[in-house]
């Protein structure tokens, strides 16, 4: 995945108005006794470098819903217009994922993205989430190593890690303890709603990847009766928010090793890693065992034995892991390099700072504020986190220590709300990759069984992070778009195949423009 240009500032001031809920909303979300409704927005040119017909505009939306007068946060919204008025059906709003990832310029993006028969349809929406971007942005003033929540479990530095989760806990309660509470996948959804009653809409239409899928589920069921065709695309379980999503990186990197290690077998004679898929998960063991006594160096950057174990995510793609592991070997017996090899952007440092914009930690900020604010079920106790880390690193060694080990979750305050229960019927469509490293299958067949009259279409063979839009060649790309532009589900699932793998077709074709993804292996 990679980082998306800088954002656009946003700017203008709105005064509010508050009419009353429909009876069907006010069920749906009790917390939110009154609709908020901020006027029309004020619309401007983004910037001079960008297409005139991309606006931008800033809504004020309640900081605590349940306060409608109180204090307020900015919330960056932006529009590309459906090209002909008389085939417009109305809104389609955005999100690509994070915790913590900015949407502003989706609609640049998917403008050019989308076929004709669905772009026609909508008004392309994006917004940066509260709390993030040019959206009221929150720190927690974190250093690199601070935001770094992959850390291996080992007896002798747990202690330091519980020391790490705490010191994150309490710089973000000084820092911003008065934001962070209120950045929650509930009050984003309220947002949503907040930006369709400002456009003017009866209902909105939806596509969100990752954890963008979470908060349309929310929305779903915050606001039934405001939901018009909404696609989830690579899905989070509602059931595994938020600590169950980072141990299913564990449990589903076992099955995505062995079909590594069975791929790269098979082709020894290029890799040169072992003629057996025991052969070669032996030589794979035989580095991170020899990196954790001597870090291997690898263009340029000095890799230990839990780096190698971080670099998880490229195992659900062989083609792209098999290079990897083959050019690390390389660099620990001082031969040659494969051609071609370099360091995989999943192991690359971050850069120590950004030219412009929010705080460097704002996305890790956001993503820690809603990970710890959704749901009270992380352990309290660091003990518990001890002991399933010990039990995870035996049972899943690839990454089971990693996911399990303590967070800055068991030091943050309590929720203020519950998680969100999946109890209304959605008629919406979810789309997943076989082989997806961030939402693994399991987690987009849990949405699935959460979302009563949802359908799901399952891309056999389908590699890769995020399916429509990211790879032109996907076998469900046909099925969403008849579902966008007709607002036909399908009769029943489906599952379908697509290949040759995407790691491949987009090596052998010009790239499509990146949509903005959050970066890094370690975000939803």
């Amino acid at each position: 995945m990679k980082r998306f240009a800088p954002l656009l500032a946003a700017a203008g001031l709105l005064a509010t108005s508050l009419p009353l809920l429909t009876a069907t909303q006010a069920a749906a979300d009790p917390a939110a006794a009154q609709e908020y409704a901020p006027p029309k927005p004020a619309w401007h040119r983004c910037d001079a470098a960008q297409p005139a017909a991309y606006e931008c505009a800033t809504l004020k939306v309640p900081l605590d819903y349940r306060q409608p007068r109180g204090r307020t946060l900015d919330l960056a919204i932006s529009r590309m217009k459906a090209p002909d008025p008389a085939k417009r059906r109305g809104v389609l709003l955005m999100n690509p994922g994070g915790p913590g990832g900015p949407g502003l310029d989706l609609p640049l993006v998917a403008d050019g993205a989308l076929p004709k028969e669905v772009r026609e349809k909508y008004d392309l929406i994006g917004f940066d989430p509260r709390g993030v971007g040019a959206s009221s942005p929150v720190s927690c003033g974190l250093t690199d190593a601070e935001q770094q929540f992959q850390r291996a479990y080992r007896p002798e530095t747990f202690a330091a890690d519980v020391a790490w989760a705490r010191t994150v806990a309490d710089k973000c309660r000084e820092k911003s303890g008065g934001v962070l509470p209120y950045i929650t996948t509930r009050n984003t959804a309220r947002d949503m709603d907040a930006i369709r009653v400002a456009l003017g809409e009866r209902r909105i239409s939806y596509l969100g990847y990752s954890y963008g899928t979470y908060l349309g589920a929310v929305y779903t069921q915050l606001f039934p009766a405001r939901t018009d065709r909404f696609v989830l695309d690579s899905s989070i379980d509602p059931q595994r928010i938020w600590r169950g999503m980072i141990q299913v990186w564990a449990t589903e990197a076992e099955p995505a090793f062995a079909r590594w290690t069975r791929w790269t077998a098979e082709r020894d004679a290029e890799y040169h890693l072992g003629a057996t898929p025991e052969a070669v998960s032996a030589t794979f063991w035989g580095l991170v065992a020899r990196a954790d006594r001597d870090p291997i160096e690898l263009d340029g950057q000095k890799l230990t034995g839990d780096d190698v174990r971080r670099a998880r995510p490229l195992f659900f793609s062989p083609a792209k892991a098999a290079p990897f592991v083959a050019a690390l070997k390389a660099a620990a017996d001082g031969t040659p390099p494969p051609a071609g090899a370099a360091l995989p952007e999943e192991l690359r440092e971050r850069p120590r700072s950004a030219p412009a914009g929010p705080a460097p930690d704002n996305g890790m900020a956001v993503a820690f504020s809603v990970m710890c604010g959704d749901t009270d079920s992380w352990p309290r106790d660091p003990e518990q986190y001890r002991r399933e880390a010990e039990r995870d690193k035996a049972r899943y060694p690839l990454y089971g220590d990693m996911a399990s080990n303590i967070k800055p979750c068991a030091f943050w305050q309590r929720p203020a709300e519950a998680a969100t229960a999946m109890r209304i019927p959605a008629d919406v469509l979810l789309v997943q990759n076989e082989w997806d490293s961030q939402t693994p299958l399991v987690t987009g067949q849990g949405m699935h069984a959460a979302l009563r009259g949802s359908r799901m279409v399952t891309a056999l063979g389908g590699e890769g992070h995020t399916v429509y839009l990211s790879d032109p060649g996907s076998c469900v790309n046909a099925t969403v778009d008849s579902y966008l532009s007709t607002g036909r589900l399908p009769a029943r699932d489906v599952t379908c195949t697509t290949a040759p793998a995407p790691a491949e077709r987009r090596g052998a074709a010009a790239a499509p423009k990146p949509l903005p993804f959050p970066a890094g292996p370690q975000r939803f």
